[in-house]
């Protein structure tokens, strides 16, 4: 089984065809960057349009079962997760409400300070607020999975310890190949194998060594010692694909509603839209050169196939249902 743990896609059904073709049984979806709770659910009935064109490619997916369903009938389950607490507002008791619509990720901050924790672009990172110690525990009641893709490191650690249940890092690479500002320490990747988390490989430039110019070997050796850092059951696709989009997208993702000033996140002015993605990883359909390239740096089949899907749909068993006493 194949799962890619975060795509925002320009959707349409050439997009869920390619889904399709590549044997991609689950992709968790980005609905929210910076909208609130009702443009969130503007975003679900969007998805719920979609679900009813084109039931023969897609289905919302809500619990791990989903996965072998979609695997069954030769579809593609479609999981809910917003990149920043926005759509919850300033109100606790939306936590419950929105996974009850078929939220399942969402991240405690994007690149800035939110009311829950600290983003990566920060100067200075105070960690988990007050309210994001509540939140973390209501999300671990509901089974809302608890996303530090765009936090910063003291939080990040903060949201280990805190949380009761796994936490999941869903698009991020290791700082130690490439020091971005999005990518991981060897403490924040430490700590998340050890507490049962999980990590997602990105596969967007801005979080590649050398960009779009990365190779495959260089990709699949930074997996394969990711792997020995943190435990091969801990580690996924989380492949940030943007296919599609139009650069006004890029910026909305970075400036949303908080400034007037064109902010370029891991741009630049000379280069401000969607960078150019390596040459072997263009759609869905290439996450088969993702597992030969894993297979040529060593891998067994069988830790392929943990990494292709597997562990991620383990831990989807576990992560999306309400807390067990």
């Amino acid at each position: 089984m194949r799962i890619d743990a975060l795509q925002y896609c320009n959707f349409s059904r050439e997009i869920f065809q390619q889904m399709n073709q590549g044997g991609v049984h689950a992709v968790h979806v980005t609905i929210a960057y910076h909208e609130n709770f009702r443009e969130t659910v503007a975003n679900i009935e969007h998805w719920n349009r979609w679900f009813e064109q084109y039931p023969d490619l897609i289905f919302q997916g809500r619990w791990a079962r989903c996965v072998e369903t979609a695997k069954a009938t030769g579809r593609t389950a479609i999981f809910f997760g917003f990149q920043n607490p926005s759509p919850i507002e300033d109100d606790i008791g939306l936590v419950e409400i929105l996974h009850s619509l078929g939220a399942r990720f969402m991240q405690l901050s994007y690149n800035n300070q939110s009311l829950l924790a600290t983003g990566c672009y920060e100067a200075n990172d105070p960690g988990i607020t007050r309210m994001g110690r509540e939140v973390i525990a209501e999300m671990n009641r509901v089974g809302l999975v608890i996303d530090m893709s765009h936090s910063a490191e003291r939080s990040t650690l903060e949201a280990i310890e805190l949380s009761s249940r796994p936490i999941a890092i869903t698009h991020a690479n290791p700082g130690f190949w490439e020091p971005a500002l999005r990518n991981k320490s060897d403490a924040v990747l430490k700590a998340l194998g050890e507490s049962g988390g999980m990590l997602g490989f990105s596969m967007y430039p801005h979080h590649l060594k050398g960009k779009g110019d990365c190779t495959l070997d260089s990709f699949c050796q930074m997996v394969a010692d990711t792997a020995e850092l943190m435990g091969v059951d801990h580690i996924g696709w989380g492949s940030d694909l943007c296919q599609d989009q139009p650069d006004s997208v890029v910026e909305w993702m970075r400036v949303g509603r908080w400034t007037k000033k064109i902010d370029y996140g891991e741009g630049s002015k000379s280069a401000p839209g969607f960078p150019a993605m390596p040459s072997w990883f263009a759609d869905n359909r290439d996450f088969g050169n993702v597992e030969a390239g894993l297979l040529a740096v060593g891998f067994s089949h069988a830790d392929v196939a943990k990494i292709m899907g597997g562990n991620w749909h383990r831990f989807f068993e576990s992560s999306f249902g309400p807390a067990t006493a």
